[in-house]
């Protein structure tokens, strides 16, 4: 037997004592798996290799300012120190720092984002809102004393003058300038009267610089906003979430301010040429119909003849249709002479007569047969219910007799054998009843 033994929770914290002090911050490399975020804000999951795995923390206030999202197969480099639990006797890393390998964590957070809102819709060119040709009011969310405001303001003074300029100022850099482009986007939703048109951006800069641009936040905004949105981000070749999700994007400031506002020259010289070709066209219409009028007329003939031919025809029709109506009048009233003599021949008021002197004869002799019934029938109703009464008990109860009956079974008594001493009894007499007990029983 060894010569100390030692308690699970001794050896455990010597364990604890050797690893926590000879490992204080080690940094790690591995494919993260089993990600879980817990209800505190405290991220769990696991880095593995091909041949060992270790379990991890990121506490809340580390996985907050993380710009990207920790997803299972990601491979990362954390640094952390090692941590011995010692009621499970496990150890961990509870890691402060995570970079993801080949690259960086913003490239990687930009590509979740893209992805995220891809497939939402959010990029889909049915829902984008087209530019208004000539806009009135125009807003700029950017920085009040970047470079980008004095392009935009420089450039659209050059090409058209008399236009509205709504600045709403916002920080385009830092953590607090995603907050304040979603509020300058959520108050272009109620400015009254409405913008026309609404340029987002700032100038150029690194990955770090552009990234409120690229903020989930920002873009959903952009998205919601009802006025049509140009994001101006960056240079030619920066992209940010927020070009995706614009109704157009400007490689630049400068071609955002172009974009809204045509040259005033330029629609000078357009509304010239409409002019020209309107002019042209009037003619031309003109002076075909001027042409075909004049065919028109010489086909014509002199309207007096017609006119005269039609007001003969009118009464030669009209005198036709006198004649023939005058005819058909006559030989209707002919027709309806005849048929009211044959009608008169024919009539059946005779008949009527001579049927309703017969039918008087017959109600008569009815009357008298059912007369002669109701006396015969009425004496032999009498008859019977003389009969009746002479047969009714209550008659025979009146000459002085009655009916006895047990109580309360109402039985008749016709046996006085059938009684028994004291039992009640019930007698009905022509004028009420009488109960009564058995004093004494007699028999035949």
């Amino acid at each position: 037997m060894a010569s100390q033994i030692l308690k699970v929770s001794e050896l455990t914290q010597q364990i604890k004592h050797l690893l926590e002090e000879n490992f204080p911050f080690v940094w790690v490399e591995g494919e993260i798996s089993n990600v879980t975020l817990h209800s505190t804000g405290h991220l769990f999951f696991t880095l593995k290799d091909k041949k060992a795995q270790i379990r991890a923390i990121m506490f809340r206030s580390q996985a907050q300012v993380l710009p990207f999202k920790p997803e299972n197969g990601i491979q990362v480099v954390v640094r952390g120190r090692i941590n011995v639990y010692e009621p499970r006797g496990e150890y961990q890393i509870l890691t402060d720092v995570m970079e993801p390998l080949g690259k960086g964590s913003l490239q990687l957070a930009f590509e979740q984002i893209k992805k995220k809102l891809a497939a939402e819709g959010l990029f889909d060119p049915s829902r984008k809102k087209p530019l208004p040709v000539l806009p009135q009011r125009i807003g700029i969310i950017t920085s009040p004393t970047g470079a980008a405001i004095q392009d935009i303001l420089r450039i659209i003074s050059q090409r058209f003058v008399n236009l509205e300029i709504l600045i709403i100022p916002v920080r385009v850099q830092g953590p607090e300038a995603p907050g304040e482009i979603i509020q300058a986007l959520e108050r272009v939703n109620t400015l009254d009267p409405a913008l026309d048109v609404v340029i987002v951006g700032r100038g150029g800069g690194s990955l770090e610089d552009l990234w409120a641009f690229n903020n989930e936040g920002v873009a959903r905004a952009i998205c919601c906003c009802q006025v049509p949105v140009i994001s101006a981000v960056g240079h030619e070749i920066d992209f940010t979430i927020s070009d995706f999700v614009a109704d157009v994007r400007a490689p630049t400031p400068s071609a955002a301010a172009e974009m809204v506002v045509a040259k005033k020259e330029h629609l000078l010289n357009v509304l010239d040429v409409l002019q020209s070709r309107m002019e042209k066209g009037a003619r031309y219409s003109f002076n075909a119909w001027k042409s075909a009028l004049k065919l028109s007329l010489q086909g014509l003939a002199d309207p007096r003849k017609k006119v005269v031919d039609l007001i003969l025809k009118n009464d030669d029709i009209t005198q036709r249709l006198v004649h023939v109506s005058s005819r058909t009048r006559q030989q209707k009233q002919d027709k309806w002479k005849h048929v009211s003599r044959i009608l008169l021949f024919f009539s059946p008021l005779g008949k009527i007569k001579v049927w309703r002197e017969e039918l008087s004869r017959r109600n008569e002799k009815c009357r008298t047969l059912l007369q002669w019934k109701l006396e015969r029938y009425s004496g032999a109703l009498a008859k019977s219910v003389a009969q009746l009464d002479a047969a009714s008990p209550l008659n025979i109860l009146k000459r002085g007799y009655s009916i006895t009956r047990t109580w309360p079974e109402k039985e008749i008594v016709r046996d006085a054998s059938t009684l028994t001493l004291q039992q009640t009894l019930n007698v009905k007499v022509s004028q009420g009843e009488v109960f009564c007990k058995v004093e004494e029983i007699k028999k035949d």
